[in-house]
């Protein structure tokens, strides 16, 4: 599909090009926080929790902003619950309304999230909260809508999602930018007007670059969308969605449909949306241990992401002894290694799409295959979660640097891995829901970073080492599922040899 000719191709290529700028440049600013905080404590936002305290024989008077930093800690954990939280009913508003819809919700909610902080102020501060839970929500839905750009490229799917979720990652430098800018004389209230008018480039590329509906996969030949592209295509991806889920419906929704008929449903090969066979319902999806064992692998590593980004500033604060210049030069750095996660991510999807083009094993469907290369991906990650948490445990300055590199990593390869998983062990008619509600489920796991963010200030007296071992040994968890998904997929394999040297087998019974 890459090699397609003419206008259709230049318009696919525009596409792609013009999302991948939107997610790098919008999509996740909000995971620039610690760069934004920096600003933010500058203009004085949340000050008065800072209180004087007495110390010393000598009476000295020191500046207690631990109430600010934990205020800055809870204005980000309410951005990133509600930022994946929120993504199941955007996932549902996507499925039932289309491209056009969401992305229309997703500007309006970024457009006013950019603009309040604009005109936010010290004495406003509260404001904030909203802010940037309107500005992570909104950034969310141009991502998820973006990602079905992947279906515009067949046999480079997985790679292109990987790199529009290595773009949000990166996207995160933004405030950096605006960080540097600051220090340069641009206030923030300007940058963040700036960042609102650029809804208006958003509307644009909604209206000519982006389908009303969605891009179905398998792509049907000479599918076309958006404006003055002549006669429009026949092709209804609503009518083919809504008859497959009628089928399917009739077929597993009944009163006889079980938690074991879930499981057994997984047990075939991995769902497709070729429109030539049955398409599991959402709640056999949802009943599945694919689904149950994706959701424990992503939250546990996304805690683990969650709670080292909004803890960052103060964590250098301790580690810098609160020398000023030395926590902006880590907090520079730190947000210069967001900018490697558009490099990153791609690695992930050469990864998933390593066995296109190559020949099948006898009997394995194209699925099938897509599924054996996504575990060596989930446990890669898995793996690198596990590196970055070790590094970000032991309290010595200079190996942050290291810390950061395998962060960005990490994240690079975790939301585009667990994206493109959602699109292949799922069928495609489903992919915003269970998307969304994994997401969901997945914030309210992170949560858990506000309590032992107090915990740490609290009764650990803002040493934050048994939290970190905590959590090290908790991402531990995050290899059950490529384990799971490994062994499902040899025993598809073995299944189909004991099949083929007895021919009087039935498949129900290979599957036994």
């Amino acid at each position: 599909m890459l090699g397609c000719k003419g206008g259709l191709g230049l318009r696919y290529r525009l596409t792609l090009a013009t999302g991948l700028v939107e997610c790098l440049c919008f999509a996740g600013v909000v995971f620039g926080f610690a760069s934004l905080v920096f600003v933010l404590k500058t203009d004085g936002y949340f000050t008065d929790l800072c209180v004087d305290t007495t110390t010393g024989p000598n009476g000295t008077v020191q500046t207690d902003c631990s109430g600010q930093d934990e205020q800055f800690s809870l204005v980000f954990t309410v951005a990133s619950f509600m930022n994946n939280f929120l993504t199941l009913p955007n996932g549902f508003i996507f499925d039932r309304f289309g491209t056009m819809a969401t992305r229309i919700l997703g500007i309006c909610l970024y457009t006013t999230g950019t603009l309040m902080v604009a005109f936010s102020s010290s004495a406003l501060s509260m404001l904030l909260f909203p802010a940037l839970s309107f500005i992570a929500v909104g950034g969310i839905l141009f991502l998820i809508t973006n990602m079905q750009v992947g279906n515009l490229f067949g046999s480079h799917r997985s790679t292109i999602i990987t790199l529009y979720n290595g773009a949000f990652d990166s996207s995160s430098a933004v405030f950096l930018i605006l960080k540097v800018l600051y220090e340069g004389g641009v206030s923030l209230h300007t940058s963040f007007l700036i960042l609102s008018a650029c809804s208006v480039v958003h509307l644009l590329r909604t209206f000519l670059l982006m389908p009303t509906t969605h891009i179905p996969y398998p792509l049907p030949e000479g599918y076309t969308y958006g404006v003055s592209l002549g006669k429009p295509n026949s092709y209804s991806v609503e009518k083919d969605e809504k008859t497959q889920e009628t089928v399917m419906t009739a077929k597993t929704e009944g009163p006889e449909e079980t938690e074991e008929t879930a499981l057994q449903l997984e047990d075939q090969p991995p769902f497709g949306h070729s429109g030539k066979e049955p398409v599991a319902s959402f709640r056999s999806c949802v009943l599945s241990r694919f689904f149950v064992f994706h959701l424990m692998w992503l939250s546990v590593m996304q805690l683990r992401h969650y709670l080292f980004i909004g803890t960052l500033n103060p964590m250098l604060n301790r580690l810098a002894d609160n020398d000023p210049a030395l926590v902006s030069r880590y907090t520079n750095a730190f947000a210069f290694t967001q900018l490697c996660g558009v490099l990153c991510a791609p690695w992930n999807g050469l990864i998933l799409d390593r066995h296109k083009g190559k020949p099948l094993a006898p009997g394995e469907t194209d699925k099938e295959a897509d599924l054996r290369s996504s575990s060596l991906s989930l446990f890669l990650t898995a793996f690198q979660c596990l590196l970055f948490s070790v590094s970000a445990s032991v309290p010595l300055l200079p190996l942050q640097y290291l810390t950061f590199i395998l962060q960005v990593l990490n994240r690079s390869f975790l939301y585009g891995g667990s994206a493109a998983f959602v699109s292949i062990a799922f069928p495609g008619v489903h992919f915003g829901k269970l998307y969304g509600l994994v997401m969901s489920l997945s914030a309210v796991v992170s949560l858990l970073q506000y309590p032992c963010f107090a915990l740490v200030k609290g009764s650990l007296g803002g040493d934050p080492y048994y939290v970190n071992i905590a959590l090290t040994l908790l991402s531990l968890l995050a290899f059950v599922h490529p384990v799971n998904v490994f062994y499902h997929c040899r025993k598809l394999t073995n299944g189909r040899k004991d099949a083929a040297g007895s021919p009087t087998v039935t498949l129900a019974e290979a599957k036994l």
